[in-house]
């Protein structure tokens, strides 16, 4: 139950909503029971005026003699207001009457459902407010993970629990607001009214409970179980989908649709046949206790009419009455028979969302962080080591080199050597495993993490662009930027000319992940929100390396006046890029085995840069 715990602390911004929709469920549960109550004194009239006689008469009642089970006061009060009501009600002719009676049932049905109606609204905003939290909490903490998080999970199962879980979690909250609020309140109403009528009768109703409690808790525990498992195989359902999706090109290109409908349907197959058990579990909780309540039913009729006609201690009004309060039992009965069930839905679903709320953020700031503004004179990797938390084997070993204020540095290596990895840690999102990188002589870990981000501009072969307008994704992170501003960094790289070319210029849409360009004038918008930005240091992760040769040149244009008076970072697919760099480091298994620049370097034909060269440009 600690995970339900967690869940309810969602609850407590939400109090006076609460407070507000107790108070019309009590009105509400009131008022439908005065309305069911008042059948009595209308049955008493009508069978008077129709010359049917109870077979027992009023004074042979004794409301009080059943009193001795229960607290005097409670039994006493209660039949004080209630004869004072029949009076009333009772008091003149027939027609007077049943005028009163039908006027208060009308009153009471009328304030019935103005309570019901605020009770609704009131629930349902608790209920919506706790679900916009919950996603909203998890949302802000998906920012704070670290990359490893990213790197271990897969993308459709992180959605399946935004989406699938919260929602399994709303229509739990939705369901245990009415089984804990409402239905609580409308049975203590109705059962302090059958308690006036007979509390013998009462207790025969609540022979129920025993078995229907060990029955329901039974069945939660294994719906709770079966939640969790349904919930993890949506995940695997959803991260396919996703896959496939982005991957759909490769998909065709290969013939693998059969191959992809296969590994898709198996899923769905498993999922199904393990839907049909949660539903065969969760479907046999309320008939079951129909059953019984029918069992019982029928022990009430008989006894009751045992009271009515044999030992003539209950009038037949009353014990009708008893009836219909016993059966308007039932429903609100019904639905707290199911709402273990559903804090067991909750609670699976709630555990797969606080495993994302309970991973450790692992990069944040310290407490003492030190703020910074600018960037001086160095970055220094200090006898740098790192490996990933998923394998030990060492991707960085033992790295060590000065950058200086406006080089750059291009990093050059055969796949794998860790020259992304590399340039990774440096916007700290992984951190090294020994060793340290400085900026100006402090520890990256010990400056403020936004203002070491504010510092870089970072360009990847893998384009990131969002379902916006050109101009809200070169400007990303700039509230209200002057337009001059934009289209100035838009001709610095080369993307001027095709973006107002665009259907809406500068307020294009370019579909999710910029899908309506190409993939040169989304590296060139890129570019531009890097410009925009003008960052003192600049990282591009082979930003060239699947152009064609015209929009590579573009591109290269555009870097060019990027790098201008920053330091960079460049790792280079294509050599013939990075010539003009100030020191190239040549990495291999996760070390720098060469350091120097492009005419230093070629001339080494033993070295591995030089291996590199020639294998890129063997045909020429």
């Amino acid at each position: 139950m600690n995970t339900f715990r967690r869940i309810l602390k969602f609850f407590f911004p939400y109090w006076r909503h609460i407070a507000t929709a107790i108070i019309f469920s009590f009105l509400y549960a009131m008022l439908h029971g005065a309305s069911v109550y008042l059948s009595i004194p209308l049955l008493d009239t009508l069978f008077q005026e129709s010359g049917v006689q109870s077979d027992v008469k009023t004074e042979e009642v004794n409301p009080q003699k059943d009193s001795t089970i229960v607290p005097g006061f409670i039994t006493d009060t209660f039949n004080d207001i209630s004869e004072k009501f029949r009076e009333y009600i009772l008091s003149g002719d027939v027609s007077d009457v049943l005028f009163k009676i039908c006027l208060i049932i009308l009153i009471a049905f009328l304030g019935k459902n103005l309570s019901g109606y605020f009770q609704e609204y009131f629930l349902a905003y608790v209920e919506q407010g706790i679900i916009k939290d919950i996603r909203d909490t998890t949302y802000k903490h998906l920012h704070k993970l670290p990359m490893s998080f990213f790197k271990n999970e897969k993308a459709g199962n992180i959605i399946s629990r935004f989406t699938n879980d919260v929602n399994l979690i709303q229509a739990s909250v939705s369901a245990v607001f009415l089984s804990l609020f409402r239905e609580p309140v409308t049975i203590i109403v109705f059962l302090a009214f059958a308690f006036s009528i007979s509390w013998k009768l009462t207790l025969f109703a609540f022979l129920i409970l025993p078995v229907s409690v060990f029955i329901i808790t039974f069945i939660g525990l294994q719906l709770r179980k079966q939640s969790k498992l349904l919930q993890k195989d949506l995940g695997s359902i959803t991260s396919i989908l996703h896959e496939t999706l982005a991957g759909i090109k490769i998909v065709k290109a290969f013939g693998m649709e059969d191959y992809e409908n296969k590994k898709f349907t198996d899923q769905t197959k498993k999922f199904f046949r393990r839907i049909l058990v949660k539903v065969r579990i969760r479907t046999i909780a309320g008939p079951s206790t129909e059953f019984i309540a029918v069992i019982v039913g029928v022990i009430i009729i008989y006894y009751g009419g045992h009271l009515v006609l044999v030992e003539k201690t209950l009038k037949a009004s009353e014990f009708l009455g008893f009836l219909f309060f016993i059966f308007q039992l039932m429903p609100p009965m019904k639905a707290m028979s199911s709402v273990n069930n559903k804090i067991q839905e909750a609670i699976a679903a709630g555990e797969r969302i606080f495993e994302v709320l309970d991973q450790s953020p692992g990069i944040e700031n310290k407490d003492d962080a030190t703020p910074i503004t600018d960037f001086k004179e160095t970055i220094e990797f200090r006898n740098l080591s790192f490996h990933y938390d998923d394998s030990p084997e060492l991707v960085l070993d033992g790295i060590n080199f000065k950058a200086q204020k406006g080089q750059i540095i291009a990093l050059v290596g055969s796949s794998g050597a860790g020259k992304t990895t590399l340039v990774d840690l440096i916007p700290r999102f992984y951190d090294p495993t020994s060793g340290s990188i400085f900026i100006d002589n402090v520890d990256i870990r010990e400056v403020k993490l936004e203002d070491l981000r504010k510092l870089l501009g970072i360009v990847t072969q893998e384009t990131v662009l969002f379902n916006e307008t050109v101009r809200n994704n070169i400007a990303y992170g700039l509230l209200e930027y002057p337009e001059e501003k934009i289209i100035e960094a838009a001709k610095a790289a080369n993307a001027h000319r095709f973006i107002v070319e665009l259907p809406e210029g500068y307020e294009t849409i370019i579909g999710e992940r910029g899908t309506k360009l190409s993939g040169g004038q989304r590296q060139r918008i890129s570019i531009a929100r890097a410009l925009l930005k003008n960052p003192p240091i600049m990282i591009f992760d082979e930003a060239t390396s699947a152009l064609d040769n015209e929009s590579e040149v573009l591109v290269q244009q555009a870097i060019e006046r990027l790098m201008a008076d920053r330091t960079t970072f460049v790792i280079a697919h294509r050599l013939s890029t990075i010539r003009n760099a100030d020191v190239i480091l040549v990495l291999e298994k996760g070390k720098i085995v060469q350091v120097g620049r492009h005419d230093e370097l070629i001339k080494n034909a033993q070295g591995i840069y030089k291996k590199l060269y020639a294998l890129q440009f063997r045909d020429n």
